[in-house]
């Protein structure tokens, strides 16, 4: 309509907040086309090209490269359709940038050299494939053998991380360090042992029971949060409380051969690095942490190295 109001490029410019440059390159690539030209042979662009430069204003914004912009205003592809595709490619940059943050965060926080760094990065692109078969393999190295205790398959799905298809920093921080505890030879053998150990507790036909660690955690919170040193006679009825109940589930009449079979169960329950695979674990699968394992155990362990007479000799 002749009546309708036409904006030069430097009206474009002032309402849009785009440099001249810009919606002159614009124009010449067809992106946002001149409605008419002055008697002089300056651009006009009518109310639709201005709505039409919003857009591609807004679009740019957004990320979206010139080539999708130009199928969108040009009526090629749907606005939706354009839109989901470039929300889900978003969607990976960001789930990339995510684990590259959570790299550099563990290797700043250590202080890690090139080949920590290398590793942490292996770790943090492996697939949801070869994540499974790590844990797995780790797994298998604890409880190959015992999978006649009718309570470890439900203890190895309790004990198998997930990590989400879109996961937080945390969470692949903590896959990152729960990934280099499964392949620590160490820490492998001290769940091995503990895994073994729980076997022998339950070594006794019945009703279950609980094993060893789960006696001497519930006897010790209160002298751990009361600060009891377990070496003083103060100790005593703790240490009595849970030798009698550890005897009445399991049958062991001898004090020493008792004693000795709780030091087997509680020393590897009380590498600290089971606790922290299990908080570990807890962020990766997104559930609440429990209590911790490790100072009831060392406690005890404490406390009964303490009252074992000296060996002769």
């Amino acid at each position: 309509m002749s009546g309708e109001t036409r904006h030069t490029i430097g009206d474009l410019a002032l309402r849009t907040g785009l440099s001249v440059k810009t919606i002159r390159y614009y124009a010449d690539s067809g992106i946002v086309p001149p409605t008419d030209r002055s008697s002089a042979g300056y651009r006009l662009f009518d109310a639709g090209a201005v709505a039409r430069l919003e857009l591609v204003r807004t679009l740019r914004d957004l990320g979206v490269d010139l080539a999708a912009i130009r199928r969108v205003v040009n009526h090629e592809v749907p606005l939706h359709e354009m839109a989901a595709a470039h929300a889900e490619a978003l969607a990976v940059q960001i789930r990339v940038l995510r684990l590259r943050q959570a790299v550099l965060t563990v290797a700043a926080r250590r202080g890690s050299g090139p080949a920590e760094v290398d590793e942490l990065h292996r770790l943090a692109q492996l697939t949801t494939r070869e994540r499974g078969r790590l844990v797995g393999d780790f797994l298998d190295s604890v409880f190959a053998g015992l999978d006649g205790v009718p309570a470890y398959p439900g203890v190895i799905v309790s004990m198998t991380p997930e990590l989400p298809d879109e996961p937080t920093i945390e969470q692949v921080e903590a896959w990152l360090e729960l990934a280099e505890l499964c392949q620590d030879e160490t820490f492998r053998a001290s769940m091995r042992r503990t895994a073994q150990q729980y076997a022998a507790d339950h070594d006794v036909s019945g009703l279950p029971r609980p094993d060893a660690v789960a006696v001497v955690r519930d006897a010790v919170a209160p002298a751990l949060a009361a600060g009891l040193d377990p070496t003083t006679p103060d100790a005593d009825p703790v240490v009595a409380a849970v030798s009698n109940r550890y005897m009445s589930l399991h049958g062991h009449c001898d004090e020493a051969d008792l004693r000795r079979r709780l030091l087997d169960r509680l020393i590897p329950a009380s590498d600290p690095r089971r606790d922290r695979y299990l908080d570990l674990l807890a962020v990766l699968n997104g559930w609440s942490t429990g209590d911790a394992t490790a100072p009831a155990a060392d406690w005890f362990v404490r406390a009964l190295r303490h009252r074992m007479p000296e060996p002769v000799g």
